[in-house]
């Protein structure tokens, strides 16, 4: 089974739910989940929380606690948030490359699922008529300690773009989109290394190369320990091929680390 996780508390998140319950079949069953109705259709449940998702550590144990069973992945679908209030589509996996600030656990890492991400990026940039950005964001916050691969599939950044039905609407498609698909792809697997928080020529890559991305550590996680490194490739469902390097966007010791790193496992490095 598969879970797309939503939030009372979130506009975005309801919206969102609203429009996969509107447009592609998903039906109220007789499951709870944290005292909330559990929708379905085919192999994918909707579940509902009442409280922040960042910071829903081991929510995977807690559907198996619940409902009986280990999600094959979650997709968390929510709101982002930004002081500039830029209208955004986003999408990133959760984790910690240094102090927890946000929910998880202190340089603790999700699983990451580039495929996932990567056709989530390609489908809201296909279905974004709002000409809003569409871009990945760094990993960052929790929830961090998850024993299945997860994303976070976002709409920012404010009350307005919350509530907007087109926005909801594009990522509802994304989510099932993406749910359907992910398991077929094949794409060249990177962890990404370096940029803003926006991550925009990792954004650009993935969308015109088939580089997908796991974890992405910006600039301002620098300097990047070795272990932290190791960290972000092991805990990426996929095989990675390759570290990639916005080297201008990158602090000296953390770029040379990528390089040695890069021939000492056998990976392709490649620096913008």
């Amino acid at each position: 089974m598969k879970v797309i996780m939503t939030t009372k508390i979130d506009r975005a998140s309801m919206n969102i739910m609203e429009k996969l319950i509107e447009n592609f079949g998903f039906k109220e069953t007789d499951m709870v989940f944290d005292g909330n109705p559990v929708y379905r259709s085919g192999e994918t449940l909707i579940l509902t929380t009442n409280d922040e998702m960042i910071y829903y550590d081991n929510l995977d144990k807690a559907i198996e606690a619940q409902l009986g069973f280990m999600p094959e992945v979650i997709a968390f679908a929510s709101r982002h948030s930004s002081k500039q209030k830029l209208p955004a589509l986003t999408t990133h996996v959760t984790g910690n490359w240094g102090k927890a600030m946000y929910g998880g656990r202190d340089e603790s890492l999700a699983i990451a699922l580039p495929s996932a991400m990567k056709l989530a990026l390609l489908k809201m940039n296909e279905l974004n008529d709002l000409g809003w950005t569409v871009c990945y964001e760094a990993t960052h916050h929790g929830p961090s300690e998850l024993e299945v691969p997860s994303f976070f599939i976002e709409i920012g950044s404010s009350e307005e773009e919350w509530a907007n039905d087109r926005a909801g609407e594009i990522i509802a498609e994304t989510i099932v989109y993406v749910l359907e698909n992910y398991e077929k792809a094949r794409f060249k697997v990177a962890i990404g290394i370096g940029g803003g928080h926006y991550a925009p020529k990792q954004t650009k890559r993935a969308l015109e190369t088939d580089i997908a991305f796991g974890h992405i550590a910006p600039k301002y996680a620098h300097p990047l320990p070795r272990e932290m490194f190791l960290r972000a490739i092991e805990r990426t469902a996929e095989r990675v091929e390759a570290i990639y390097v916005d080297w201008k966007g990158s602090r000296g010791e953390t770029r040379q680390l990528a390089r040695s790193l890069a021939g000492e496992l056998g990976l392709e490095f490649i620096r913008d």
